[in-house]
C-alpha cells in the first residue's frame, strides 16, 4: 500500500546581528561622506570642524573637555570671573540683588556689582580676555558683556568710586572694551591697558593709559590717549584736561606671590625694580596691607635696589615703587606685587615640576616633590599623592604675560621654590 505523502513548509531562518546592521550602516555612511569630500570639499570641511567644536562643548559641560582655546563661546551675554581674590571682596547679583562673598566659582553677569574693602582686592576676567584689577575701597559695575554671532565682543565697565587697573587682550575687530567714569567713556583699545581713578569726595576723575592706546569722550568732546597720557576733569568743568604723566618702575624681586626667605648674613630682603628715564629717585612703600595703610616701609632711594630688614616671617606683605621726577612730582603707582617670607629649614626639600600643559586659559601644573609635604600653586594648596606626586589646575589665567608661583613646604621647615613665567594668547 502506498504512503500517503504529508506536505509541509520549511522555513528558514537567517540571524542578522545589531552589530552587523550597525557596522553595515556606518560603512554606508562611509562610504557618502567620501564620495561627498571629493565633490563637495568645502562643505565636507565645514562639517568637520562643527562637529568637532560640538563635541568640544559637549565634553566641556560634562567636565572632561579638554577646553579648546579654538572653541568659542555661544553668542549672547557672556559671564565674567574671579581669577584672584584677596581680602574681603562681595558681590550685589543683579538676579536677586542681594550681597554675596565673592568667591571664585560665583560667575559674574551683566548688572552685577564687585566691591572691595579697604584691606580687599580682586582681579575679573572677561570672555574678551580682558582683566580688571579692582584695587581697596573700590565698586564696579558690570554694564555690558555680551558677544554676536561675528565673534564681536562688548564689556563695559563702570567704576562707581575708587580705582582699578584694566588691560585688554587682542580684540577682534569691530570689538569693544570700555570704562565709564562719572559722564565720561573710556574705549581702550586692543593690547592696552589703563589705570582709572573716581575719587568723588575730592571731585577728581581720571582715566589713564599705561600702553598701547584709547580715546575717552565726554559732552561731545573726544580726545586720544597714548601711553602714559592722562585724561582729567571735574564735576563742574565742561571739558577734558589732557596731561602727560611720569611712568612707574617695572617691579622684578620679590616677584608676585613669590616664598622668599631673609638673608643669612642681613636677616633682610633686596627689592629691585627696572630703572626709569628722567628720574630722580623712587618711593618704595612695603606693608601688610594692600591699601598700605598703617605701619610699614615708606622710603625714598636713589637706586633701583634697596635692602630691608625687620620684617616678620610667616606674613604676606605688599610692595610698590613710584617714580619721582626733577620736579619732585610722583608717577602713578607701580604693579602691586605680593609675597610672604617664609622660615627656611635647615634640610633641603625637593622640588621637580613638569612641563605646564595649557587648556586655554588653565594651566595644568604636575610634579614630584617629598611624601607629607605640602604644594602650594600661586596660593592655591594642590593634592598631593602618598608617593609626593601632584597635580594642581589653576583658576583661569588672564591674557598676557603671567607668573606661577610652586612652593613645597614640609613640617620641619623646609621649603623649595620653583617660579616659571608662561604668557597666555
Amino acid at each position: 500500500m502506498a504512503q500517503k505523502r504529508k506536505s509541509a513548509f520549511q522555513i528558514s531562518y537567517v540571524t542578522i546581528t545589531y552589530r552587523s546592521v550597525l557596522m553595515g550602516i556606518l560603512a554606508i555612511v562611509l562610504l557618502a561622506f567620501v564620495v561627498m569630500y571629493f565633490a563637495f570639499p568645502d562643505t565636507a570641511n565645514k562639517l568637520i570642524l562643527s562637529g568637532q567644536i560640538g563635541l568640544g562643548k559637549m565634553l566641556n559641560k560634562f567636565g572632561i573637555g579638554g577646553g579648546d582655546p579654538g572653541t568659542t563661546p555661544d553668542p549672547g551675554p557672556q559671564q565674567a570671573h574671579f581669577t584672584n581674590i584677596d581680602g574681603n571682596v562681595r558681590v550685589r547679583k543683579a538676579s536677586t540683588n542681594t550681597w554675596v562673598v565673592a568667591d571664585y566659582s560665583l560667575a559674574l553677569e551683566r548688572g552685577d556689582v564687585v566691591q572691595t574693602s579697604p584691606e580687599g582686592m580682586a582681579k575679573v576676567v572677561f570672555t574678551d580676555g580682558t582683566n580688571y584689577t579692582v584695587k581697596p575701597a573700590s565698586l564696579i559695575t558690570i554694564q555690558e558683556n555680551s558677544m554676536n554671532a561675528s565673534q564681536q565682543t562688548k564689556v563695559a565697565v563702570q567704576v562707581t568710586t575708587g580705582k582699578v587697573d584694566l588691560a585688554t587682550s587682542t580684540l577682534a575687530s569691530g570689538s569693544k572694551s570700555q570704562v565709564i567714569v562719572g559722564d565720561a567713556t573710556a574705549t581702550i583699545a586692543s593690547e592696552s591697558s589703563a589705570e582709572v581713578m573716581n575719587d568723588i569726595r575730592a571731585d577728581q576723575h581720571e582715566i589713564l593709559v599705561k600702553k598701547g592706546s584709547g580715546e575717552v569722550t565726554r559732552g561731545g568732546q573726544t580726545i586720544p590717549l597714548e601711553s602714559y597720557t592722562k585724561a582729567s576733569f571735574t564735576s563742574n568743568s565742561k571739558g577734558l584736561v589732557k596731561s602727560k604723566e611720569l611712568q612707574p618702575p617695572t617691579l622684578i624681586s620679590p616677584a608676585p606671590l613669590q616664598n622668599v626667605f631673609l638673608d643669612q648674613a642681613t636677616k633682610g630682603v633686596t627689592f629691585s625694580w627696572s630703572p626709569v628715564d628722567s628720574v630722580k629717585e623712587y618711593h618704595i612703600k612695603i606693608n601688610r596691607n594692600p591699601s598700605f595703610t598703617g605701619p610699614g616701609v615708606d622710603d625714598k632711594k636713589a637706586a633701583t635696589q634697596v635692602l630691608v630688614t625687620n620684617l616678620q616671617e610667616g606674613v604676606p606683605y605688599y610692595w610698590q615703587v613710584r617714580s619721582i621726577g626733577q620736579d619732585g612730582k610722583e608717577s602713578i603707582e607701580s604693579e602691586i606685587y605680593r609675597f610672604t617670607i617664609v622660615p627656611k629649614g635647615t634640610g633641603s626639600l625637593a622640588l621637580e615640576v613638569g612641563d605646564f600643559v595649557q587648556m586655554g586659559h588653565v594651566i595644568e601644573v604636575k610634579g614630584h616633590t617629598e611624601p607629607n609635604a605640602r604644594v602650594m600653586v600661586n596660593g592655591q594648596e594642590a593634592v598631593v599623592a602618598s608617593d609626593g606626586a601632584f597635580r594642581h589646575f589653576t583658576n583661569p589665567l588672564p591674557t598676557g604675560e603671567n607668573v606661577i608661583t610652586i612652593t613645597a613646604q614640609d613640617a620641619k621647615g623646609g621649603v623649595n621654590t620653583v617660579t616659571r613665567p608662561i604668557t597666555i594668547q
